[in-house]
């Protein structure tokens, strides 16, 4: 239909088999018309890409087969570069959708052009009246977290602003994708995977972006190892996860008064956390390294940001957004 917004759909898949059939069939099931599904296979291991190949007759989808796994954020940005729609749905393999979750995405956010991002009700396979995600928030001490994760359903049934959306099924304003773009990337490849979400929400929210969940949009997400608690949790993903949090920090934080409280309260926290980490999970200590290794990069990515933020209040931001 002439006028209609657009909507591709951007999704990375690694070792995915079990879960991007009905993915897929998901995504085609949308009340609203999908304009095209970007798939970027991470070197998969368990014939991912092959089934994906049985869609093959849909010129709509699109296939990139890498041969390294490139992580979430660098198979995400290389997705979003295929597209060129007015919105994209960064999409998790493990994820179904509703048939009404684009469209009342869409719905909401073209009636309100300062929201450049939303996510939908998600709620676990495991138990549907269980709360999975109502998007991003964050805690005094800089630590981002699901909200609702774990509470019942019903209790979110109201629209409401949220820190940001998690990238399990993020819906995105391409206008937005543009504006917080560094170096090229939408999502920090240095984060590789994990995070990446709450770097992104962060920023957005620096340049006068705003996020909401819409409890309309209904998805259903079938986590696998977070199910069983962090002893389940792969060293691979709670060492991103750790490191990528100093990541988001050393972006994102902004300078101000408020960081004589901030300061001595994040050295307390993550002091008691070092302590945790030598005696219960060593493995994590190789995250230092790399942390200390990515400083002068992070610092660096934090200067272009606030020239961004600077120029977004010359220009009066958000308010001149379409």
């Amino acid at each position: 239909m002439a006028g209609m917004a657009t909507v591709s759909v951007c999704i990375v898949t690694y070792n995915s088999a079990e879960d991007i059939e009905a993915c897929l069939d998901a995504v085609w099931s949308q009340v609203h018309p999908i304009e095209q599904i970007v798939i970027v296979d991470n070197a998969s291991a368990d014939g991912t890409a092959t089934l994906i190949e049985h869609y093959g007759g849909d010129e709509r989808i699109f296939l990139v087969k890498n041969a390294i796994n490139n992580g979430f954020a660098g198979g995400q940005n290389q997705a979003i570069g295929h597209t060129d729609s007015d919105y994209v749905l960064v999409l998790n393999p493990d994820v179904t959708l509703d048939p009404g979750y684009v469209s009342n995405l869409v719905a909401f956010m073209e009636e309100n052009r300062q929201v450049g991002s939303a996510t939908g009700r998600l709620v676990l396979s495991a138990d549907l009246s269980i709360m999975d995600s109502a998007g991003l928030g964050m805690r005094r001490t800089r630590q981002a977290y699901d909200l609702a994760a774990g509470e019942p359903a019903h209790n979110w049934s109201q629209q409401q602003q949220v820190f940001g959306v998690s990238g399990a099924a993020a819906f995105y304003r391409m206008d937005m994708i543009r504006d917080l773009q560094i170096d090229g990337q939408f999502f920090d490849e240095d984060f590789f995977a994990y995070k990446e979400d709450v770097d992104v929400a962060w920023r957005a929210k620096q340049l006068g972006w705003v996020s909401y969940y819409i409890p309309e949009a209904r998805a259903v997400h079938h986590r696998g190892w977070k199910k069983g608690g962090r002893s389940t949790i792969p060293l691979f993903v709670r060492r991103h996860s750790y490191q990528n949090r100093f990541f988001t920090l050393l972006k994102n934080e902004q300078a101000g008064w408020h960081l004589l409280k901030l300061i001595p309260l994040l050295a307390a926290v993550e002091t008691a956390k070092l302590c945790y980490i030598i005696l219960k999970e060593p493995g994590l200590l190789r995250c230092w390294p790399v942390i200390f290794r990515s400083m002068p990069d992070m610092l660096r990515k934090r200067k272009l940001i606030q020239m961004k933020v600077k120029q977004g209040q010359m220009q009066l931001k958000p308010s001149n957004k379409r």
